[in-house]
């Protein structure tokens, strides 16, 4: 936020980029700036800078960075103002520099990052990139595991993983544990690198199948998870309310989430024999066949099985809500994040998809980036203060929805910036996870 204040993020990157000459305001800022390419990026820069440039006393420097971090509540960074840009003009700086070194120190104020904090973020952004894209299975299982935290929900997370080539298996009492696992997987050879030289060793060749654990049916409880995992193998759903001691919600909740599917395909089916079981208490018992006999029940379609599955465990291993959707789509001329995301510079583009996310930072000017998801990807959204505001409740209140505007693409990146937002008529509603919203 300092340097997004002070506008010193955009020179940075130009310049690391090539794009820009790496220039220095004075000459004597050299050994201060050299590291970031004449533009200040860290705290430490910013005191020093002050001390070099306005011949700051090391009482007047610690006083400076006291004020930087106080000076919310009392607005006494103010006072530096003026004694730091005259300083400065003095010794032949440019005034917009000077302003623009101010501007920043405020920045500070309102989040200070210390180069030591730059260096442990890049370390630690940098590892798990790095594990994303070498050992998927493990970082997703892991990260799973770990929820609630962080930016994305579960299904995103889940949805993201199949596109980049994870099999994600279901719920499955027979199968799953209480957290997330991975499955099989053929064995391979790896040349392990060691100061002492290398090594072979055997190691699963990744990605593994993941299988979501029993801590993803909602409401149920971690006791009775574990319970069912040790009490396995299963026979029937009786056996399973017998010997793991389910109640009628557990295997409700269960039957409902899919996680019976081994012992019955149909889902409606199953949540018929769960509760017949748990009401009875006969559990495994033998009983006559005609009172076993299952009603003839229809079949979940895919949009339906999607809808439980979101309903019940927050996420879908069988699809996105919005694939099911997909051909009607289709035919109101919506196309795909793919297709919105492959768009060329500056053409117009119409989209529908789910909010997973929006957020207005306090150093954007009013501006609102909001993050919409389906099948195929993401399509970043940017929306400026007088569209947000002549769309506001649209934006804020709703989960399937659509945006027209133009795209931007540049360096790779693509935003379609908004000009007007509606909602999709005449398409079933999708299931939907809650969005992270303006954290």
């Amino acid at each position: 936020p300092g340097p997004i204040t002070g506008g010193m993020v955009h020179p940075y990157l130009r310049r690391r980029n090539g794009e820009e000459e790496v220039v220095y305001p004075h000459p004597s800022l050299e050994p201060v700036l050299k590291k970031t390419l004449g533009v200040p990026l860290f705290q430490e820069q910013v005191i020093r800078l002050a001390m070099v440039a306005a011949d700051y006393t090391p009482g007047e420097a610690d006083q400076l960075r006291r004020d930087m971090a106080a000076w919310r509540k009392t607005g006494r960074i103010e006072r530096h103002r003026e004694r730091l840009v005259r300083r400065m003009e003095a010794k032949g700086i440019e005034r917009e520099f000077a302003e623009r070194v101010f501007d920043q120190i405020r920045g500070f104020g309102e989040y200070g990052f210390p180069e030591s904090h730059a260096a442990s973020f890049s370390l630690i952004a940098y590892a798990t990139a790095w594990m994303r894209r070498h050992h998927l299975d493990v970082f997703t299982c892991s990260l799973l595991n770990a929820q609630p935290m962080g930016f994305y929900s579960s299904s995103t997370i889940v949805e993201d993983a199949k596109r980049h080539g994870l099999t994600v298996l279901p719920v499955d009492v027979t199968r799953s544990a209480w957290d997330c696992t991975l499955e099989g997987g053929e064995i391979g050879t790896a040349t392990i690198f060691r100061p002492s030289g290398r090594k072979m060793v055997a190691v699963p060749i990744s990605p593994l199948p993941m299988r979501m654990g029993l801590r993803y049916v909602k409401g149920l409880r971690e006791d009775v998870g574990k319970r069912v995992v040790a009490s396995r193998p299963y026979a029937s759903i009786p056996d399973l309310v017998s010997r793991a001691g389910l109640d009628e919600g557990s295997v409700s909740r269960l039957a409902e989430a899919g996680a019976l599917r081994s012992l019955e395909p149909n889902r409606r089916g199953a949540l018929w024999a769960a509760k017949g079981a748990a009401r009875t208490g006969r559990g495994a018992m033998e009983v006559p066949v005609e009172e076993t006999a299952l009603p003839e029940f229809a079949a979940l379609d895919a949009f339906e099985t999607i809808g439980w599955d979101y309903r019940t465990s927050g996420h879908s291993a069988e699809g996105h809500p919005l694939e099911p959707l997909r051909e009607r789509l289709r035919a109101h001329r919506l196309p795909d994040a793919a297709q919105v995301t492959a768009g060329a510079d500056g053409s117009r583009a119409r989209y529908a998809g789910l909010v997973i996310c929006r957020q207005r930072p306090g150093t954007a000017s009013g501006v609102v980036f909001l993050t919409l998801e389906d099948e195929t990807g993401f399509v970043n959204v940017v929306c400026w203060a007088p569209v947000y505001e002549r769309f506001r409740i649209l934006v804020k209140t709703a989960s399937f929805l659509g945006v027209t505007g133009k795209l931007q693409r540049q360096d790779g990146v693509v935003h379609l910036i908004a000009d007007s937002f509606w909602e999709p008529r005449n398409l079933l509603a999708p299931a939907t996870a809650k969005s992270r919203d303006f954290h």
